[in-house]
């Protein structure tokens, strides 16, 4: 096992990773930017190295800084944590030739994975269902327009490069193609370097649901169960529940069993989790994420399992040393992202926390790196914090995340509690009566009513 670990990330993710290390005896080093130099996960961490100014480009996407950072502490591996490097086929390429290990996957399957079509055509080869449309890039209108007539209208236009909404244009018919091609090339060059874009068929209420898997490069891999990712806000994950409401056991090992087949054939390792648009009963395969996803604490609570620490042993050489008839799913978790915007219009609020107070109880987890006095700067991503709350039913998850969101007290900044209080006791919800594009409309009608 690794003696020290440099986390390459920041925020309640980099004290994620800090908290499994510590646990397991690893001495953690912590980069940062001039902006971040009183952050919690610099504060905690045994050693700390500054590694650029406030602008992520010169900090925590500087490759040469942190590989420096590394060597200069005698760091014997780097988590990436999400977002930032994590899915940098070259920065983990990178990390192996300086004689360091990258906790992750290989860069071939980031590589891979991190290019929508040949992550489909790869999972089209291994038998995993996909969402009909281009069989790879769409060389020319010509042959959109082609496709879009055999799959038949409405058709969506997206990135090859990239996701997270950007490069991507739905057109509802034929008139509206030219127009949807032209944007989503032009977003897609100008987001990801990239302007390469294929076909899906739209669908209009499909859930947004993920499979969590782990693998430990000697042949074995094990499935944690889905999460339901489908409240979403410009293609922004805001909610996410484990299990889904709407799945049942059955449905759950199928697409289990055909997801660990298929990374057996890859010869995968580390962490992953592969998403899937599901309508009318039927799974459609969309993309995988190479690394740790935001909401990947739904799945500990009811799963029991620390994924920080299987991905510290998996790459650190260990096989997971179960098998998955030993996985048990137990309750239901919620998990509420807590970002610093106006709950409603939805603008960015950093600034000087004045107050912070995390709720607590039974079932009630808190991921944040806030305090009283910490100023959120303007040059990062607005997640700072992340309530999660299990309960032996989906019922109870949701009576104690009302609880827990009564409790939670953040002062200072705007931040999307409010919003997560009336998603919670909306309904619908409740019902589980929701698709990816419930939230928008949910959204919608709150501004109107205020």
């Amino acid at each position: 096992m690794f003696t020290k670990v440099l986390i390459a990330n920041r925020g309640e993710i980099a004290l994620r990773i800090h908290r499994a290390c510590q646990e397991m005896g690893i001495r953690t080093v912590a980069v940062h930017s001039t902006a971040d130099a009183t952050a919690m996960h610099v504060r905690l961490a045994d050693e700390s190295v500054c590694i650029g100014p406030p602008s992520a480009r010169d900090s925590y996407l500087n490759v040469a800084a942190i590989l420096s950072a590394a060597t200069i502490t005698g760091a014997e591996a780097i988590h990436p944590g999400y977002g930032f490097l994590s899915e940098n086929a070259r920065f983990a390429e990178m990390v192996e030739a300086h004689g360091l290990t990258f906790i992750g996957p290989s860069p071939d399957h980031i590589r891979m994975m991190g290019d929508k079509i040949a992550a489909k055509d790869a999972m089209r080869r291994l038998g995993v269902p996909l969402v009909p449309g281009s069989p790879g890039a769409l060389a020319s209108l010509e042959e959109a327009r082609e496709v879009a007539d055999s799959i038949k209208y409405p058709v969506l236009i997206k990135a090859a490069a990239g996701g997270g909404g950007r490069g991507m244009k739905v057109a509802q018919d034929e008139s509206e193609l030219e127009e949807a091609w032209r944007v989503a090339r032009t977003e897609a060059k100008a987001a990801f370097g990239d302007d390469s874009v294929y076909m899906e068929k739209y669908l209009d209420r499909p859930r947004h649901i993920e499979l969590q898997v782990m693998a430990d490069g000697h042949g074995n891999v094990v499935h944690f169960g889905e999460r339901d990712c489908s409240l979403q806000r410009r293609h922004q994950k805001l909610v996410e529940e484990a299990g889904s409401p709407v799945l049942s056991p059955a449905q759950r090992d199928a697409l289990g069993a055909t997801v660990t087949a298929a990374l057996k054939q890859l010869g995968y390792r580390n962490a992953g989790t592969l998403e899937f648009l599901y309508q009318d009963e039927q799974f459609a395969f969309i993309e995988m994420n190479t690394r740790l996803q935001v909401e990947h604490p739904v799945t500990e609570m009811v799963c029991g399992v620390d994924l920080v620490r299987e991905q510290l042993r998996v790459a650190a050489g260990e096989r997971l040393g179960y098998t998955q008839d030993d996985v048990r799913f137990n309750g239901h978790a919620i998990e509420c992202r807590i970002t610093a915007e106006d709950p409603l219009t939805f603008a960015p609020s950093p600034g000087r926390v004045t107050t912070y107070h995390a709720p607590g109880g039974l079932g009630v987890r808190v991921d944040s790196a806030l305090y009283a006095g910490y100023a959120v700067p303007p040059h990062y991503d607005s997640l700072v914090g992340k309530l999660i709350v299990h309960g032996a039913n989906r019922a109870e998850a949701i009576a104690r995340a009302r609880r827990a969101l009564d409790e939670m007290v953040v002062a200072g900044i705007n931040t999307t509690i409010p919003l997560h209080h009336r998603i919670m006791a909306d309904p619908e919800f409740q019902a589980g009566d929701y698709n990816i594009h419930w939230l928008e409309r949910f959204v919608a009608r709150q501004e109107e009513n205020r």
